[in-house]
């Protein structure tokens, strides 16, 4: 069975994946992937819904190769949209089959992105897009996301949920769009299934000229060179990695693991950095009685990995629900 292929090899392969597609009964489906994916030593987060999959899992290339060899089997998936890296260790403790009411949460009844979406942008017409001055470019990622790395000259939502994105929008519409001429509208996220939705739902809301990055900012990282790039930061990923950068080398970002929010190097210098227990974005959100959980929950992954054993602590989860776009 062919390996995955990445153009960073690291010791552990790692896939990012979406498919919307009509599946009629997703419990059905739940049991088996998981199996063959304890059985094939990846870990990582799928979830399966009515409207399709989504999820980041990681593992040996042979175990990955076999995972999703069965994900392209499942109704309408053989076009599944996967973008693979690599990392230097497993980013993920377990592995997470999950059932929802959708694979990315936005909370608008009756959406399909089957149905209607914008237009996909390759990676390398990407520039040409955003550079125009008749374009306006929209971040559909998270708050704390867009923090960490974003386009030149893009519109942030400043959303701490995907959820919020549909308010925001009707809220800003006109001043976004105006009332004479409209704009063309380009949008991007991490790996292109929140601009599935986002795109469907502006068309359902009556705007025409929209765009989104086909394969996200992962794909564009991977393919546009960095000499050329207008990408500006790190990009946030769901998983122990926490940031990637040109080329999907791991970033310079680690993780608070009270609020789950990325930190730099500056962040720690804080003195309200703790390492385990909390950081300068969480601090004010958070009581002494929390902390003190906080610091035993480190303290015993600190004596975990003295003795050589694993602790599962706090697990990493993505955009809504769960797992990575």
């Amino acid at each position: 069975m062919p390996i995955p292929a990445t153009d960073n090899a690291g010791p552990v392969c790692v896939a990012a994946l979406y498919r919307f597609t009509r599946l009629d009964d997703p419990e059905d489906l739940r049991l088996p992937l998981k199996r063959l994916c304890d059985d094939a030593g990846v870990r990582g987060t799928l979830i399966l819904a009515a409207e399709g999959i989504n999820g980041t899992i990681a593992g040996p290339g042979e175990g990955i190769a076999k995972v999703l060899e069965h994900i392209r089997a499942l109704p309408d998936c053989a076009g599944l949209d996967v973008k693979m890296s690599s990392a230097s260790a497993m980013p993920f403790h377990r592995m997470k089959v999950r059932i929802k009411r959708e694979i990315v949460t936005m909370d608008q009844p009756g959406l399909d992105p089957r149905a209607s979406v914008g237009t996909y942008v390759e990676p390398e017409d990407w520039n040409a897009l955003i550079g125009d001055p008749d374009t306006i470019v929209i971040d559909t990622r998270n708050d704390y996301e867009v923090a960490v790395g974003t386009f030149k000259g893009a519109i942030d939502p400043g959303t701490a949920s995907f959820r919020d994105f549909p308010d925001w929008f009707r809220r800003e519409r006109e001043r976004l769009l105006g009332t004479g001429k409209q704009p063309k509208v380009a949008m991007f996220c991490t790996g292109g299934i929140r601009c599935e939705k986002s795109t469907a739902f502006l068309k359902q809301e009556g705007v025409e000229d929209v765009y989104h990055l086909k394969g996200g900012i992962l794909r564009y990282l991977e393919s546009v060179p960095e000499t050329r790039s207008l990408w500006q930061g790190e990009c946030f990923v769901f998983d122990q990695r926490v940031s990637i950068g040109h080329g999907l080398v791991q970033g310079s970002l680690t993780l608070c693991h009270a609020c789950r929010r990325p930190i730099s190097a500056e962040d720690r210098k804080s003195p309200f950095y703790e390492e385990g227990a909390g950081c300068p974005g969480c601090h004010a959100e958070r009581t002494e009685e929390q902390r003190a959980s906080y610091r035993e929950r480190h303290r015993q992954e600190q004596l975990a990995a003295a003795q050589g054993r694993s602790h599962v602590g706090a697990v990493m989860v993505g955009p809504d629900d769960g797992c990575a776009d």
